[in-house]
């Protein structure tokens, strides 16, 4: 998928030009002479980024700024006249992510854009991701790793680490993971949440025979114990 981006300015012939050069990038890009018609159009579309000059008709960038932060994390990149140091502290102020002085050359802007993106997907991904040691548990993409090394675990096997990763130090009974991923049909009488286990132990474990990351705990169920600062689980 293309990354998309929201081009909010005036200026006929820097849009045209820059429209024309960031798809030339590989970008999608759709332009907005105004604030009200950037609002508009972000409400509509799910964009990866903006790209917002201060100087607009109607409503000015740093109000279109504001409305935007508060109803979206979109990354922002304004555009300022050079020198104008309030405009770019108000706008940094308001939730802008940067800025870039006019005029620029569009090799630069096209840096700091990149710049942004890799920064806010990598908080992005980081809250999509648990890591316990070598294991790595991805809910965007349901996927599991070990050292970097992807493992099949098969959906409910999934949804029961995910759930033991979410309550890591948590001693959970049975009971309790059978009625948090109810809507599966959970067995109690074949003990199928052990035989769960020892499969998720095994593409997971160093040793399944002494699992060191999810753990039995005699007499009331099972816990995913994170790794001590030393890594002695890694």
């Amino acid at each position: 998928m293309p990354t998309c981006v929201l081009l909010i300015d005036d200026d006929v012939r820097l849009v045209a030009m820059l429209g024309d050069y960031l798809r030339s990038r590989g970008y999608q890009v759709d332009v907005c002479g105004d604030g009200e018609a950037g609002l508009a159009a972000q409400a509509r579309a799910d964009y990866d980024a903006v790209v917002l000059d201060v100087m607009l008709p109607g409503i000015d960038g740093l109000e279109v700024c504001r409305r935007l932060r508060a109803r979206s994390p979109v990354p922002i990149l304004m555009l300022t006249a050079r020198g104008d140091d309030m405009d770019r502290i108000v706008g940094l102020e308001l939730g802008a992510d940067d800025y870039l002085p006019k005029p620029f050359n569009p090799r630069e802007l096209l840096a700091r854009l990149a710049a942004i993106l890799r920064r806010t997907r990598g908080v992005a991904q980081a809250d999509t991701i648990l890591r316990f040691g070598h294991l790595e548990i991805d809910r965007a993409s349901r996927e599991v790793r070990v050292r970097g090394q992807r493992r099949e675990l098969t959906s409910r096997q999934f949804d029961l680490l995910l759930l033991l990763a979410e309550r890591a130090g948590r001693v959970q009974t049975r009971e309790q993971l059978m009625d948090a991923l109810k809507g599966e049909e959970w067995d109690s009488v074949d003990r199928s949440i052990d035989v769960h286990i020892s499969r998720i132990r095994q593409l997971i474990e160093d040793d399944a025979r002494h699992p060191r990351l999810v753990q039995t705990v005699r007499g009331a169920g099972y816990v995913l114990t994170p790794p001590s600062p030393s890594g002695d689980a890694t």
